[in-house]
């Protein structure tokens, strides 16, 4: 480390580095970094330290101001921040969140082989091209009405899209909070989000939103992956990367405004106004977590409609019924959303508002959250990649409940900004590299968006899961590599 965080961290162990509480007056709680060397020797070239040790200012934030080997600099907290703050007395802020409300991950599994789809492969990956909306601004084949119909989406999530007939109801259960989180309320949700909202629905979106058709790399936890229903080196899975798209933003660009008005007249002094913070049981506190969370089951409701139309896509192209093809959900998870949670602190059962921003819910096996199929070996997490490497399926350990709230990293994190990724790569054609390795890309917004997202903007997965597994976070169940990916 050649910065002035040279004298600043201080190495816990293999995998966590420490922001002391003195390092800035007003920190409530130290900053904790899960990294090793090498990881933690990019990390300290980004503004994201500073962000963490901002975080610590938050009233009744607990233990430390965490972030995920994955950190990166974001809007208020860092991307991969976890921050856990008393519901009595502590503070909720949608920097915590971020603006993409329940950007999550959906992954499917298939009984199809590498050796099946492969003599296929860009005959599916045009049907799925074509069949789910991507792109900025894109809109959806579905229409609704900003009011009436909206408000059953915010309230019933994934089940809405169920009872529409886009999706199993067997995707539910294995579903994080079962597709629909409680206590959502319409009525926090402005005009001006719905109508953003609504076009939206069943749409990717762009950045780093993606569908990816993967086959199954190497498999580290068999018993565990059986269950998971992961059975083979070269069974194909799917991804779905996406969120709340216009509608999620909107809602936290309208809370920002509301909840830092809301902290000036309580009195709350933050170094950064990006993490604007009002008390978690004020009103405004309680109107953007019903707010939140009905972005949530929109989010929930999209991630359902894509898996649909992804089904759709495999039968169009193999003529053989989803269900005979084995396409089953393993599971969904979010990575932006806070959520009430009660964990242990100095020995006490307390109840907590967790933000996890960039962040993946890891919960062990025997938790009551979890689905009755999945509560003797843990949560499944989902953690993707780029899209020239690797993702991984892992599972909620013991360890990440004693030291991160049950969390863990939601994927590779950026290296780069996408500026910088473009400037680097300026006459490259990505896609033509990229199939020369067997990956076949489809991107509506062309060189520009590929270009964003190449491999070499983004860390090495391996290395982030790495950090993850030996820190006992999660435990790795198996690797898989794409073989085809759409992107806005």
């Amino acid at each position: 480390m050649t910065s002035k965080w040279d004298k600043v961290l201080r190495q816990v162990d293999d995998y966590r580095w420490e922001v002391p509480q003195d390092y800035k007056d007003g920190m409530r709680v130290p900053g904790l970094i899960y990294a090793d060397d090498l990881l933690i020797s990019s990390i300290i070239n980004d503004q994201a330290l500073e962000q963490v040790a901002n975080v610590a200012f938050l009233p009744g934030i607990v233990y430390a101001s965490m972030a995920m080997p994955d950190i990166h600099w974001g809007y208020g907290f860092p991307v991969g921040g976890v921050a856990a703050t008393k519901v009595d007395g502590g503070v909720i802020s949608p920097g915590g969140v971020g603006f993409d409300i329940n950007c999550g991950i959906r992954m499917l599994r298939t009984d199809l082989t590498e050796a099946e789809v492969r003599p296929r492969l860009d005959d599916l990956m045009d049907a799925l091209f074509r069949n789910i909306p991507t792109g900025m601004g894109s809109r959806g084949k579905i229409r609704i009405n900003p009011q009436q119909e909206m408000d059953q989406v915010l309230t019933r999530g994934a089940a809405w899209a169920v009872e529409q007939g886009l999706g199993d109801p067997e995707d539910l259960p294995v579903t994080e909070e079962s597709g629909c989180i409680t206590d959502a309320k319409p009525s926090a949700v402005s005009s001006r989000a719905r109508q953003r909202g609504a076009p939206q629905i069943g749409t990717l979106g762009s950045g780093n939103h993606f569908l990816e058709v993967q086959v199954v790399d190497e498999i580290y936890e068999p018993q565990v992956a059986q269950s998971f229903g992961i059975t083979a080196p070269g069974q194909i899975t799917i991804m779905i990367h996406c969120g709340s798209r216009g509608l999620g933003h909107q809602v936290c660009s309208d809370y920002i405004k509301v909840v830092e008005s809301a902290g000036q007249r309580y009195g709350i002094e933050l170094p950064d106004r990006q993490l604007a913070a009002a008390p978690i049981e004020s009103p405004e506190g309680q109107e953007y977590l019903a707010a939140m969370r009905c972005a949530a089951n929109f989010a929930w409701a999209n991630r359902q409609c894509i898996a649909h139309w992804t089904r759709e896509s495999f039968q169009q192209v193999f003529q053989r019924d989803p269900k005979d093809l084995g396409m089953r959900q393993v599971y969904d998870v979010a990575h932006n959303i806070a959520k009430i949670e009660t964990h242990q602190v100095e020995g006490k059962a307390t109840r907590l508002c967790v933000h996890r921003k960039g962040a993946t819910r890891a919960f062990p096996a025997h938790s009551p959250d979890l689905p009755e199929k999945y509560r003797e070996v843990g949560q499944p997490v989902l953690i993707p990649g780029d899209m020239g490497r690797y993702s991984f399926l892992a599972v909620g350990s013991e360890g990440a409940m004693e030291g991160s709230f049950g969390s863990s990293c939601h994927g590779a994190g950026r290296l780069q900004s996408r500026g910088a990724a473009k400037r680097a790569l300026k006459g490259r054609d990505i896609q033509g590299e990229l199939r020369e390795q067997g990956i076949v890309v489809k991107a509506h917004g062309g060189w520009a968006s590929v270009a964003e997202e190449a491999p070499s903007a983004y860390k090495d997965v391996s290395q982030v899961v790495e950090v993850c597994h030996g820190a006992n976070l999660v435990k790795k169940v198996a690797r898989v590599r794409p073989m085809g990916v759409i992107k806005g």
